[in-house]
């Protein structure tokens, strides 16, 4: 494996942890460094988004209620054929909401498949999928969240 090649995966793994911080942190616009503006995030169960200001949106509205978020990410791969890569990691998310009728937490583990292109301003995702493996919990701590429950 060349040194470049190297580089390109590891700003690929950049990308994809910059998009889990900007979802912990609440910080969606942040997603603009992780996506293109064009875009298409496909969520398992919510469908597909189409450019990134409608993943800040779905993300913003599904998290921003939250008592908090945190997403692990792990056995991250990338196939690259010059300015372009195909993608993706494991991921576990947990997901709180204290006081949620049914349990405060909510989690999902699956993987996320990037279709990624290189630009002047590094990697971007083109489009990402996420494919639920499992989840536990309350799932009523995201619609929850959305719905707006009054917590102590």
């Amino acid at each position: 494996m060349s040194l470049e090649e190297i580089a390109d995966r590891m700003a690929i793994y950049d990308v994809q942890v910059e998009y889990a911080e900007a979802l912990d942190s609440n910080e969606f616009d942040r997603l603009d460094n992780v996506f293109l503006p064009d875009g298409v995030a496909d969520y398992e169960g919510i469908g597909p988004c189409e450019g990134v200001d409608a993943v800040k949106e779905v993300c913003s509205s599904a998290l921003s209620p939250l008592t908090g978020s945190h997403h692990f990410l792990g056995n991250h791969w990338a196939r690259i054929d010059g300015d372009s890569a195909d993608a993706g990691c494991k991921f576990t998310a947990q997901h709180v909401l204290a006081g949620a009728p049914g349990g405060d937490n909510f989690i999902i583990a699956g993987t996320y498949t990037d279709k990624m292109v290189r630009t002047p301003a590094g990697w971007r995702i083109k489009h990402r999928t996420l494919a639920a493996v499992w989840t536990e919990g309350n799932v009523d701590v995201t619609q929850g969240a959305a719905a707006g429950y009054e917590m102590d």
